[in-house]
């Protein structure tokens, strides 16, 4: 489990889209060319370039129309199945933090495998150089005490990174808050990933690209088997 958490405020975000030139301006991502889709969300999805977009969902709210935002990126999984099903050594690598990063030799893995892997349909390939890439949680800071890009910039302050107790904490509290303006709010998949959100609607009411965990299953028998790890009882279920 990583020692740190990012944690991500629905409530507060206004889709200033400050994240998405910061993460670009941070790595060094080129700008790519969008054409209007009829909808302000821009760029239409994350591609090997773009490792974060602010989605736009259209619901009704009393008769009336609304947007409602949703920053998309990695989640970096505590336990990351495109780690699981990576078949080359060092391509994909689980940080201390709990930054899931990409390196270089995901050219040499197999791009399906990797991207029907992620229940959340992040990863993208790089159809020039072969290379497959997603957000970094900008490990190149936070391993030297800075936080990412996107938390440093976001101008209402949506977006909080921390140790993980210090994080998880303020989530909970932030629920207990906002549940009083917003019955339906919840914080999404806390247990599982180093990014947590807090919606202030149900999941369907946002654009949300999620499938279950491929290993939900294996990780379920893991997390039974765990009292009993000291005596060599389910420890094969690492690997």
């Amino acid at each position: 489990m990583g020692e740190m958490r990012m944690f991500i405020d629905v409530s507060k975000c206004m889709a200033c889209r400050g994240c998405q030139v910061s993460c670009k301006q941070w790595n060094g991502l080129k700008g790519e060319k969008t054409t209007n889709t009829g909808s302000y969300q821009n760029p239409p999805d994350m591609t090997a370039s773009t490792w974060t977009v602010v989605k736009f969902k259209e619901v009704k709210d009393g008769g009336k129309v609304k947007w409602n935002f949703f920053k998309d990126q990695c989640r970096h999984c505590l336990e990351p199945p495109c780690l699981m099903v990576s078949q080359v050594k060092g391509s994909i690598i689980q940080d201390r933090t709990g930054a899931v990063v990409f390196t270089d030799l995901t050219k040499k893995e197999n791009f399906k495998d990797i991207h029907e892997a992620c229940p959340y349909n992040i990863p993208r390939l790089d159809e020039a150089s072969g290379r497959i890439y997603k957000c970094t949680l900008c490990i190149d800071r936070i391993s030297n005490g800075l936080e990412p890009a996107c938390a440093k910039t976001c101008p209402p302050g949506a977006i909080k990174f921390g140790k993980e107790k210090e994080i998880l904490k303020m989530a909970r509290d932030r629920l207990k808050e906002v549940k009083a303006r917003y019955p339906d709010a919840s914080l999404v998949d806390e247990d599982s990933v180093t990014v947590i959100y807090l919606l202030t609607e149900k999941k369907e009411n946002y654009q949300i690209s999620e499938k279950p965990h491929p290993f939900s299953s294996l990780l379920a028998l893991k997390k039974l088997l765990n009292p009993w790890e000291g005596l060599g009882i389910g420890s094969y279920l690492r690997s």
